[in-house]
């Protein structure tokens, strides 16, 4: 009977032992936006490590993609050269996988499909808290200085003169999680006593279709991030004589490079490594972003640089929410 006791109280005091270190661990972990299996416990507002490595995953071939273009085709002759360095500093096969729509990217992510990934501005924040994307780097000029500014754009001849001769137009934004193709110039609109029933709403998938859209008289306007316009005009795909621009904002971040959150930390050093390491002189991606300046990639945190997309995304009413 008294080896019973001991053995009660043994296994009262193991359970409360658990439940406490469980406790515990719900306290140290500071979920913030993030998605309910997602952990921060540095307080950068991003995912950290699963604590368990049996979680950790260590692909054979790690899944490589860049936000959504209008041709991938030609994205994945230009980010070829980096691949082979990523390749050769992870010791990993790198395949290019030339996703369609923000939604799939994160999805992709989300679901353990994509390793490695270049999300937009506005979808960071939504791929960072609901598909556990960890962004440490974007690219930038070779002073440090980087980001595009959105731009509403008519054609050359448009009678539009105004932000709100928009009325009653057909302007076209690119994808609901964008920032420049969506997010900033509706509040940028509702600023200015427009909202969207006063105007008409197109959505073309990416920045491309938007200026193209405009150039052939699909759209009147069109919210378009400029780095993307003058890369097309960069490429000759479109002349400067086509189109006027009807407003430009302040500076935004560009696109955020990161690895999925649960990648085993060793790994997950090394992408980091590969990017910081590219050698950016004469590669297709130099003469890719040459036009916008682009020249290295620099290390950024998700609190820091992020923060006035966040403000963005509260003013809109922008969710996090997984769905």
């Amino acid at each position: 009977m008294r080896s019973l006791s001991v053995f009660s109280l043994g296994l009262s005091l193991l359970l409360g032992a658990l439940w406490a270190g469980s406790a515990w661990a719900q306290q140290d972990c500071h979920p913030g936006n993030l998605a309910a299996h997602l952990c921060d416990r540095t307080g950068d507002m991003v995912a950290d490590p699963p604590d368990d490595p049996r979680r950790h995953v260590d692909p054979r071939v790690l899944i490589f993609a860049y936000t959504p273009v209008e041709d991938p085709a030609v994205y994945a002759r230009v980010w070829a050269g980096f691949i082979d360095h990523l390749q050769n500093v992870t010791g990993k096969r790198v395949q290019f996988f030339p996703v369609q729509s923000n939604a799939a990217q994160l999805e992709a992510m989300r679901a353990g499909r994509l390793h490695i990934a270049g999300f937009n501005t506005g979808s960071t924040p939504l791929a960072v808290n609901c598909a556990g994307f960890v962004p440490f780097t974007m690219m930038a000029r070779e002073d440090d200085s980087y980001g595009y500014e959105m731009e509403i754009i008519v054609r050359a001849d448009s009678d539009i003169e105004a932000l709100s001769d928009l009325r009653g137009r057909r302007l076209a934004f690119t994808q609901p999680t964008s920032n420049s193709g969506y997010k900033a110039p509706v509040a940028l609109l509702e600023a200015e006593g427009l909202t969207e029933g006063d105007y008409r709403s197109a959505f073309s998938g990416k920045h491309d279709n938007s200026i193209l859209g405009v150039i052939n008289r699909d759209y009147d306007a069109a919210a378009i991030a400029n780095s993307v316009l003058r890369r097309m005009l960069a490429r000759g795909v479109i002349e400067p004589d086509q189109y006027r621009s009807l407003y430009r904002s302040d500076r935004f971040p560009t696109t955020a490079f990161g690895h999925a959150h649960n990648l085993k930390p060793e790994l997950a050093a090394k992408v980091r490594e590969a990017f910081f390491s590219f050698p950016w002189e004469g590669s297709e991606l130099e003469a890719e972003f040459r036009e916008s300046g682009e020249a290295q990639f620099i290390p950024i945190t998700y609190t820091e640089h992020w923060a006035a997309i966040r403000e963005i995304d509260e003013l809109t009413g922008v969710s996090y929410q997984c769905r």
